[in-house]
């Protein structure tokens, strides 16, 4: 019979990407890179988000990439129309929209999909669109990744297996809640226990995130804005339902678990990960 804790650790394996799973949009870099030198002028490009952190979840993330863009910082929305223009002229087979704070190019049908982010050059860190304002946001992605793994060291991995963990839960529950976020928070909560045990934990990361109302997150390097958890009041009411939803099948879980009553644990964590 399968346990709680079991389940849990199958699913984190279950959607854990292969060593090549981006390796077919990470083929397309090179010719997106190419084409945004000759227009703007790059000055780096380099990978973020899941792919960097290893966080990525299996059939659902993006290969995502930050551009560093040459010249004078236009507006957020000048910015993402004018790189998508450019790769839509290039790729001309290719579905390529915005999705702030990226322009996404859905490659071999959506199959190799590529998340660039047009950025340019702040004082420390980057301008990057700003989903929720429409205006840009500063971010340090370099140093958030250093961050999720330096609190990756505690519990044996256990902050990038909970952000895997909810990133499963966004997407299978179509949760509209950014992932950035739910990294972020997964990586402070891990880094501030002193035991772990996944049923437990999992059900206090969520029941935490319940308790603020999915508050925005100071930037815990101390360096960019503010991360936020939606992009709209809709949005916002949508996922504390689902949250809500969330928080009561992992209390039921992790009650069933420590009563040892591992198959109504199991069935509580499938409902809430829609298994």
């Amino acid at each position: 019979m399968t346990t709680a804790n079991a389940f849990l650790n199958s699913l984190i394996s279950t959607y854990t990407p292969s060593s090549t799973y981006f390796d077919a949009a990470r083929g397309h870099r090179s010719a997106v890179e190419t084409r945004l030198d000759n227009a703007f002028g790059v000055k780096e490009m380099f990978e973020t988000g899941s792919l960097k952190h290893g966080t990525g979840v299996w059939l659902y993330s993006d290969a995502d990439y930050i551009v560093c863009l040459k010249g004078e910082r236009p507006t957020s929305s000048t910015a993402l129309n004018k790189v998508k223009a450019e790769l839509a002229d290039r790729f001309k087979s290719t579905v390529v929209k915005i999705r702030r704070p990226a322009v996404v190019c859905d490659f071999n049908g959506a199959k190799e999909t590529v998340e660039v982010v047009p950025a340019y050059a702040a004082d420390s860190g980057y301008w990057i669109p700003d989903p929720k304002t429409g205006e840009w946001m500063k971010t340090h992605p370099k140093d958030h990744n250093t961050y999720v793994n330096t609190a990756n060291k505690k519990h044996d991995g256990a902050a990038k297996k909970l952000a895997r963990l909810a990133k499963v839960w966004k997407y299978k529950r179509s949760v509209p809640v950014s992932s950035c976020y739910l990294e972020m928070r997964a990586a402070k909560y891990a880094d501030g226990r002193s035991n772990w045990w996944m049923p437990i934990d999992l059900h206090g990361f969520l029941s935490n995130l319940l308790d603020i109302n999915l508050a925005s997150m100071n930037d815990p390097t101390g360096l960019g804005s503010r991360f936020n958890a939606y992009s709209s009041d809709t949005n916002r009411d949508d996922a504390l339902s689902k949250l809500s939803t969330a928080v009561g099948r992992a209390a039921n879980a992790r009650q069933y678990d420590k009563d040892n009553k591992d198959d109504l644990a199991v069935a509580q964590l499938k409902l809430l990960f829609n298994q």
